[in-house]
């Protein structure tokens, strides 16, 4: 009986072990301070392996999922917390609000946050209103052109720096920017070319130009100085992306024909 019970501790010393490897190191201190960890997200209905969405149960989407998983490697709960655009988790990074997050890297971002590995490599281009003349960057890049895009995002710095006459407005969301296109308002409308061949199919006569101006990388992110965290969240990427857990979460969220692409 005394044997049984000391096999029966150490398998469940070592499930602990293995639930919470987080607690070495004082990761889950820095990782999760508040004891759950909170993953900021973006609410759209663009779709992609960056946005997510709500639902009658409570969010969906790419970021969710691997939360979700990412919570339980740690041994706790998740809280999602929402915002409208990628800029905005951006300005919240030093705020102490969010300790992870999933979403598109460039330099500007790299001075407020640290990043892990990439899972998505997009194309950006534009969308340009039905009935317009419009059918490539140099008839798109004219005075008096009207371009969206989601504001303080990679892509909208990308699109000022390719675009030298057309002007380039930023707006908070892609629900907003999406009514501005279908009312004529805007001319075009920056985004990766996978939403915005989902956006034509809801808006008749739109055409999304076959160039790209710019390659958009998506990946993990946590907060500076969070270098115990960083080193968990990269390893849990790696290994996500090889046993099928963010294959499972591309499935999951209406990707099944999308790759995963990386660097």
């Amino acid at each position: 009986m005394l044997r049984f019970l000391q096999s029966a501790l150490a398998g469940l010393v070592l499930a602990a072990a293995v639930a919470v490897p987080a607690l070495a190191d004082g990761l889950t201190e820095e990782i999760a301070p508040t004891g759950k960890l909170r993953v900021a997200i973006v609410i759209s209905p663009a779709g992609g392996a960056f946005w997510s969405t709500k639902t009658e149960a409570g969010y969906a989407g790419v970021p969710v999922d691997l939360g979700k998983e990412m919570a339980a490697q740690l041994g706790v709960p998740v809280e999602y917390v929402v915002h409208q655009n990628s800029g905005q988790i951006t300005d919240a990074a030093s705020k102490g609000t969010w300790d992870v997050t999933w979403l598109p890297r460039d330099p500007e971002r790299e001075t407020k946050m640290m990043f892990g590995p990439v899972y998505e490599v997009a194309d950006a281009t534009y969308i340009v209103k039905a009935g317009s003349n419009v059918t490539n960057f140099a008839t798109l890049d004219q005075p008096g052109i009207k371009v969206a895009a989601v504001n303080a995002t990679t892509t909208m710095r990308g699109a000022i720096a390719h675009l030298k006459n057309a002007k380039v407005t930023g707006y908070q969301t892609y629900d907003e920017i999406f009514g501005l296109l279908k009312s004529g308002e805007i001319d075009a409308f920056a985004l990766s070319r996978d939403q915005l061949n989902k956006m034509a199919q809801k808006i008749p006569g739109t055409k999304v130009l076959d160039e790209t101006f710019k390659k958009t990388v998506t990946a993990v992110a946590v907060p500076l100085g969070h270098g115990h965290a960083l080193a968990f969240v990269t390893r849990f990427m790696t290994e996500a992306t090889t046993n099928g857990t963010l294959r499972k979460a591309y499935d999951n969220n209406g990707l099944k024909d999308t790759p995963i692409r990386t660097e």
